[in-house]
């Protein structure tokens, strides 16, 4: 009944008129894009953090023991906010988190209240890190895991491989 009404309308309507309701302008868009992308300058400077910015207070976390650590940084790997940090960190979590000590633990903990933007880019060797982490081997082993050298095909873990 309605495709009977539909195509009894469209008969009985103008052609111009519908073609004026759905005309398209070929005119540039004039107002920039405020999602620029990943990895543009454009981008690098829009989400850079303030050099004299001091470093994050974390959370105290009194008593947790190393095991309820490990599972709290997995889920914080993997609910980053940005999908770029997602990834990258959700799947260095898969493969070193289980053989990290309790004092990698407590640094990766340290690393994960940066700035999502500023790990991304300190991984991926578009900015330098600060001095808090100039000389770190975890963040070495987070740029070393970035550059996937064995171009392995990488997706969000399952929740359940921990």
């Amino acid at each position: 009944m309605f495709r009977a009404v539909s195509r009894s309308f469209l008969n009985r309507a103008p052609r111009a008129h519908l073609t004026a309701s759905c005309s398209f302008s070929s005119s540039k868009f004039l107002q920039k894009d405020p999602w620029v992308l990943p990895n543009t300058p454009e981008h690098e400077v829009k989400t850079r953090s303030p050099v004299d910015l001091p470093p994050p207070t974390p959370l105290p976390r009194h008593g947790e023991d190393t095991e309820t650590m490990r599972a709290r940084l997995v889920y914080q790997s993997r609910k980053r906010g940005t999908l770029e940090s997602d990834l990258l960190l959700s799947t260095f979590a898969q493969e070193r988190l289980r053989s990290m000590s309790h004092e990698e633990l407590k640094e990766y903990d340290k690393l994960l209240d940066e700035p999502d933007w500023d790990i991304y880019y300190w991984s991926t060797g578009k900015r330098s890190p600060p001095e808090r982490w100039a000389n770190s081997p975890l963040l070495d082993q987070l740029r070393q895991h970035a550059r996937n050298e064995g171009k392995v095909v990488r997706r969000m873990p399952d929740l359940d491989a921990h």
